[in-house]
């Protein structure tokens, strides 16, 4: 019995780029966050991917990104960068319940 390491960085990597790469489609960042989910555990790293999704990088405890100015720790397809509306909020909610 081999444990698989924990690497919430490689992970936070991964899913960045994808959503990077994604742009700001929504649907696009959906259906990339579908189908990395089948490759990615999202359960072992659930905090990271919360992280992600709703602060744009890993935070630290406290709150702070651990991103360093990094652009590629980091994604601008969050809710923290979201427009400040109603329907742009419920739309990053509704892919990140995906």
């Amino acid at each position: 019995d081999e444990k698989e390491k924990f690497e919430p960085t490689v992970f936070r990597d991964t899913i960045v780029q994808g959503l990077n790469e994604a742009g700001s489609d929504l649907e696009a960042i959906a259906k990339f966050l579908d189908a990395t989910g089948s490759r990615l555990d999202y359960r072992r790293y659930a905090d990271t991917l919360f992280d992600i999704l709703v602060a744009g990088s890993m935070l630290a405890p406290g709150g702070t990104r651990i991103d360093d100015n990094d652009k590629t720790k980091m994604t601008s397809h969050c809710v923290f960068f979201a427009d400040e509306d109603h329907d742009a909020i419920r739309n990053y909610a509704q892919v990140s319940e995906g």
